[in-house]
Order: C-alpha cells, then structure tokens, then sequence
C-alpha cells in the first residue's frame, strides 16, 4: 500500500516517523482555510482535514492521510499569522491563560473513510517583552497555529498541557496509527 501525506509539514513526516512510517509521496491540498462564519473550532478543524482529504482522491492501492491543526481561544480560532503584528497579537492573547490545541486527522482509501479529532489543552504562562521580542525575531511563528511551535523555542513558554504532545505538534501519534491500521496500513506487519 502507498501512503499518500497529504501535507507538506515537515513535523507530520517526523512524527509519521516515531510510527515507522515513510510516505510514498507527499501531495499538500491546496483548499480555501477560511473559517465559515460562526464556525466554531472544533468543527472548522475537522472540515479542513476532510476537505483536504477530499481534494486528494486516492487512487487503488492507495491512502491518503491529511490533518489540521487549530488553536481555539474559547470560540476563536487562532490560525497561522499573517505577518508579525497577527503573531505577536496571539501570543498577547495566549499568555497566562488556557487555549485548546485542536488536531483533526483524515484517513481516506478508495473505498473508505476514517477520522478523528483530538483536543489538548495547553497553558502558555505569561510572557516578558523581552521574550515577546525575542520570539519574534526567531521566525518560529511563522506558518503556525496560533503564532506559536511547542516542539521550538517557544516550547519554554508551556507548562502545562492535558493532552496529546504529539498532537500539538500537528499529528496525534496514537490516533493517527488507529486509523492508518482501520484503513488497512500494514503498520505492525512489517511489511510496510
């Protein structure tokens, strides 16, 4: 079986990975991420992991595997920033409280489909100028959920999470392998 990543997020491939998992190719979706209006997180989430496994269709032989992360502020959701000033905006509103990291994961073969979510919750404490400052300069924001990576230099910003490590990072690996396995992925046969 061919393992089609619908992603182009080099962390996805990594934490693919930890699972023994090398994609055969990799196809990033290129659809609309605009939330509807009054979407809620959660929901919006899982849309963009199944329009993105929509927009992939696999051909026999084939399973498409596409996520997508969200960070929600109570009902707000905390895309990838814009430009510095969006970044630096989200940090502000983060820090010192709790948000939720939202991941959704996408199974598709010709004939079937599988998802899930996964929700972690996630405590930023608050933060200096200094390190505001210093954290915007590195660039890590960019291209991230909420203006922030756990797993770069803002990782010493979180204290706290309930949840899936994995999946603030981008790719819950549990769920992710539960799902390849329904999907008929030879993950623990050796012969992937």
């Amino acid at each position: 079986m061919r393992l089609i990543l619908g992603s182009g997020s080099p962390r996805r491939r990594e934490l693919l990975a930890q699972l023994g998992v090398v994609p055969s190719e990799v196809r990033a979706a290129d659809i609309d991420e605009t939330p509807a209006k009054g979407e809620l997180p959660r929901p919006y989430c899982a849309r963009m992991a199944r329009e993105k496994a929509e927009a992939l269709p696999p051909e026999a032989g084939e399973i498409v595997l596409t996520a997508d992360t969200t960070v929600a502020l109570g009902r707000r959701i905390l895309g990838k920033p814009e430009d510095m000033a969006e970044a630096e905006a989200f940090l502000c509103a983060l820090m010192g409280r709790r948000h939720r990291v939202i991941t959704a994961v996408a199974v598709r073969t010709a004939t079937g489909f599988w998802e899930r979510d996964v929700v972690t919750a996630v405590r930023m404490k608050r933060l200096s100028d200094d390190e505001i400052t210093a954290y915007l300069a590195s660039g890590d924001w960019e291209g991230k959920a909420g203006g922030y990576a756990i797993q770069g230099p803002a990782g010493a910003f979180i204290p706290w999470i309930s949840g899936s490590y994995s999946a603030v990072m981008g790719l819950p690996v549990a769920e992710t392998a539960q799902l390849l396995v329904a999907a008929g992925y030879p993950l623990y046969r050796g012969d992937a």
